[in-house]
């Protein structure tokens, strides 16, 4: 019997005696004008197209279902021998309809079976044999590779799952309502780390060196920047202008604002900060290492910048000194350009700079908090894989990403109230979004807010991570707040984002404890009524000394004396400071991260201290 295909809306017949149409090409063309001969082709499967009138459309049986497919019923001319030598006599009806009437009649009574004819050529069946394969061997490999990959991050996202249930479960535990169908979105802590130093010391180029080996950055991009440094005649810099975005940035070479960018490990997730180095832009820096919790100094090994970033006037000693203030307590020290060529991976060169960096940074770091190791930003040496023994035989250290991985996770209280200090708010499609990081306490949607100073309240009804979406945010995480019912003027930066409940405190003096590291060589000494400039988190504001009430010795633990008329460099006082209008802070024995704060004067650091007692505004 013919076989029938069907394809779109054409059918064709395709037979075992397809072959004797070619000697009765001149019959077939009488029964349709418009037919064109046919040629065989031995090669394939004969085409056969259809001719010959349209059959009347059959009407339905009165028992047929509507909508149902109807069965064509068997004909005299389906059940007839199907030979070439009767080929005149088919004129009513298609080669289509003749083939579809087939089946049934052979159904419903056995048709005696056509003269057999010789099976087609050879030549005409290697087509259907290379889908008769069987799979290879490699393929089958792969999809077991291809399985295992799968039931690993199936493990992974399952691990997860349950880790964030599982802090969900402790945060209900510790009394924070958590409102049910709000996930956690990683359960990896976060982590933030700025990157400080001397100008010049490599900040920006080994911060784009990570972002390049860990993925953030697309080649095309690396290019781009190629070629813009050479436009400028700065070849090395390209790896300087994927956080160096400001045109003014690149043109000077120095970066004025902190550059922030992601990236992430497996078994933690990070901020990248990257902070001016320039003396004149201190203040930002203030800014961006107020956010972090690790601390990566940078030194320059090349040959005299060393010093010029140590001694006397050089950014390292006071950027080391605010990273402590502003409660950084971990600090990792990272030599770098150590492929230079007056360094070329010097030990004696390496040793000599730990050496003089050891005996100031012990002043204020712990020295099991220290960690020491040589990079190359430039080529990548020891930033996320060891530096090959064949260039830096005398190292046996980790790698600066897997130093970053081991460093022990800043204790945060998750379950005290909520603390976001301002850094910048701004308007998207109608909403007031405000940017800061989480200090203390959990945020999610829908919790009802309170902004402090001012007492303003609204609610959240977004947050973001990373430009993400996200339910709950905990602490140590930058994020964007979409707030409801608060005006852009009420969310200023210095200002704290805070619970109804348990509100942040404000004040317009407080007692504190002081250390004067340096005094200008015009005010050699501090008395009551030394104007200064505050930060504290993110408030940047004028102050006055207004009362010194006692010298302390730290060592002792004794006063020295009480009610000083002056105090000089390296005291620590107890004075009392004023502001002129109110300010959101803590005490440091409550929130360390709020009660902590820098007295600047005329662009130096003159002092560090931590927030003892507050004093709130008398009610008129």
């Amino acid at each position: 019997s013919p076989k029938i295909t069907h394809f779109g809306g054409l059918s064709r017949c395709v037979t075992p005696w397809g072959r004797g149409l070619e000697k009765d090409s001149a019959t077939m063309s009488k029964l349709n004008a418009n037919a064109k001969p046919f040629k065989f082709n031995p090669k394939v499967a004969a085409f056969v197209p259809k001719f010959g009138p349209a059959s009347a459309p059959e009407k339905k049986k009165k028992d047929e279902v509507p909508g149902s497919i109807a069965t064509p019923e068997p004909s005299a001319q389906a059940t007839a021998p199907s030979t070439v030598e009767a080929k005149a006599t088919d004129t009513a009806e298609s080669w289509e309809d003749a083939a579809n009437d087939a089946a049934p009649a052979a159904a419903e009574k056995p048709e005696p079976k056509p003269d057999p004819k010789p099976e087609p050529e050879p030549e005409a069946q290697p087509e259907p044999k290379p889908a008769a394969k069987p799979t290879p061997k490699p393929e089958v490999k792969n999809e077991k590779r291809s399985s295992k990959k799968g039931s690993k991050t199936s493990r992974r996202e399952a691990a997860a799952a349950s880790a964030a249930d599982a802090k969900i479960e402790a945060l209900n535990e510790n009394g924070v309502e958590i409102p049910e169908g709000l996930k956690i979105h990683d359960p990896r802590p976060h982590v933030n780390v700025v990157f400080i130093g001397h100008v010049d010391a490599g900040k920006s180029t080994l911060s784009g060196q990570i972002l390049l080996l860990t993925g953030q950055v697309d080649q095309r991009t690396i290019d781009k920047y190629e070629r813009e440094a050479k436009e400028k005649n700065r070849d090395s810099w390209y790896l300087a202008f994927i956080m160096d975005t400001n045109e003014e940035e690149r043109a000077k070479g120095k970066t004025v604002e902190v550059g922030r960018a992601h990236f992430d490990t497996e078994k933690k997730r990070y901020t990248l900060l990257d902070a001016p180095g320039h003396k004149n832009y201190v203040p930002n820096m203030i800014a961006g290492a107020a956010q972090a919790d690790i601390g990566v100094l940078i030194i320059s090994a090349r040959k005299s910048e060393f010093e010029a970033g140590f001694d006397r006037g050089g950014q390292t000693r006071e950027h080391a000194m605010l990273a402590k203030t502003l409660g950084i307590s971990r600090l990792v020290v990272a030599i770098n350009k150590m492929d230079e060529a007056t360094v070329k991976w010097s030990k004696k060169r390496y040793d000599g700079i730990i050496k003089k960096l050891n005996a100031f940074l012990k002043k204020y770091f712990k020295e099991k908090n220290i960690v020491y190791l040589p990079v190359s930003a430039y080529t990548g040496a020891n930033l996320l894989k060891k530096v090959d023994k064949a260039v830096c035989p005398w190292y046996n250290g980790d790698c600066l990403i897997d130093v970053l991985d081991n460093v022990r996770d800043t204790k945060r209280n998750s379950k005290a109230g909520l603390r976001i200090p301002i850094i910048d708010r701004y308007k998207d499609m109608g909403t007031i979004c405000a940017l800061g990081k989480v200090e203390a306490g959990t945020l999610f949607k829908g919790q009802k807010l309170a902004i402090m100073p001012t007492g303003s309240t609204g609610d959240c009804v977004g947050i973001l991570v990373n430009e993400k979406p996200v339910d709950i945010a905990l602490p140590g995480e930058n994020v964007v707040i979409q707030t409801k019912g608060l005006d852009e003027n009420e969310l200023q930066s210095g200002f704290v984002i805070c619970e109804r409940a348990r509100p942040c405190k404000k004040c317009v003096a407080f007692e504190a404890e002081i250390r004067i590291t340096e005094l200008l060589p015009h005010k050699p000494l501090m008395t009551s009524g030394y104007t200064c400039i505050l930060h504290c988190h993110t408030v940047v504001i004028q102050c006055q000394i207004s009362k010194l009430i006692e010298i302390v010795d730290k060592k002792k633990n004794t006063v020295i004396e009480k009610k000083p008329k002056f105090a000089k460099k390296n005291q620590f006082v107890n004075v009392k400071i004023k502001v002129p209008k109110s300010i959101a802070v803590e005490t440091y024995k409550d929130f360390s991260q709020l009660g902590r704060f820098t007295l600047r004067d005329e662009g130096k650091t003159i002092a560090i201290g931590r927030i003892l007692k507050l004093k709130e505004m008398k009610k008129k």
